[in-house]
């Protein structure tokens, strides 16, 4: 059986593997499982997990096109963009959530209209 901790870390690599894939519903899926026990034992890194989460939907809806996807994209994003500050060095899986962060801002750069 998985700890939590190992949960979060297998989550976390697969998210930034499923970013580069483009499986942006995946990535979300995957780390919101990991999210869940977070949340209940409101470990502080829950809100930074979230973020990803959603920074993760906002791709989703890009790639998908729907009417309102940029509206949709950047409404979904502020939670990213709120959490992404829980972030330091100092945090468990630092290099993973520092990962993770980096690909959404790559993702963030290949759309300009959308957040600039």
């Amino acid at each position: 059986m998985l700890t939590m901790n190992e949960d979060l870390e297998d989550a976390l690599k697969q998210y930034i593997i499923l970013l580069d894939k483009g499986e942006y519903f995946d990535a979300h899926e995957v780390l919101e499982e990991a999210w869940h026990p977070l949340r209940l034992k409101k470990d502080p890194l829950a809100n930074l997990a979230k973020g990803l989460i959603n920074g993760a939907v906002a791709f989703e809806h890009l790639k998908l096109n729907k009417s309102n996807a940029s509206e949709k994209a950047r409404k979904v994003m502020t939670s990213y963009e709120k959490h992404k500050e829980i972030y330091s060095d100092e945090i468990r899986y630092a290099i993973l959530f520092k990962a993770a962060c980096i690909k959404i801002e790559e993702l963030k750069s290949a759309y300009p209209e959308v957040w600039y």
